[in-house]
């Protein structure tokens, strides 16, 4: 990715001000080999189930970046090893988790880019349920399908229009 999210941040002061860019709280490790990556949002509301995530990322993705609100649990795991091949085989730029994911060796070999509250090695339920293309909030953040979601080592943005490389 040829941006810096502190030079997104640097040339969009506007933005930052009127509301139409965030950063979301630097409470994510990073995970995956793409150590930058943005995309278009879509989005996802579940708790402790991951029946839509593994749905959603065999869909094809089209450079967007899945951004699942798992209500910040870390009682389990939302995305595993399965699920980052699933997302590079199927074109997503990458996956923002509200709570956590595992099998970090598998994640990290996977060539998209990953933030996740933690790691945990516990699967999680398989009900189906939750919800999608909805707006979710994210470390208190608010995201809507479609928005626009830039990360590198430095932070995650979340604008309503496309940035520029900064």
């Amino acid at each position: 990715m040829d941006f810096s999210t502190c030079d997104l941040c640097d040339a969009n002061e506007n933005l930052i001000a009127d509301g139409s860019l965030t950063v979301l709280p630097p409470v994510f490790i990073a995970l995956g080999r793409r150590a930058a990556f943005s995309g278009q949002a879509a989005t996802l509301k579940v708790f402790e189930d991951n029946v839509l995530v593994r749905a959603t990322l065999e869909t094809p993705g089209n450079g967007r970046v899945l951004v699942v609100d798992g209500g910040g649990s870390l009682r389990c795991a939302l995305v595993g090893g399965n699920l980052g091949v699933l997302a590079e085989r199927n074109g997503w730029a990458g996956i923002v988790v509200h709570g956590c994911v595992r099998d970090s060796a598998e994640l990290n070999a996977c060539d998209i880019g990953i933030r996740a509250l933690a790691l945990h090695p516990q699967r999680s339920v398989r009900k189906g349920a939750g919800d999608k293309e909805l707006q979710v909030v994210i470390a208190g953040v608010a995201v809507r399908p479609g928005d626009w979601i830039h990360a590198d080592a430095d932070g995650v943005l979340v604008s309503r229009t496309a940035l520029g490389k900064g």
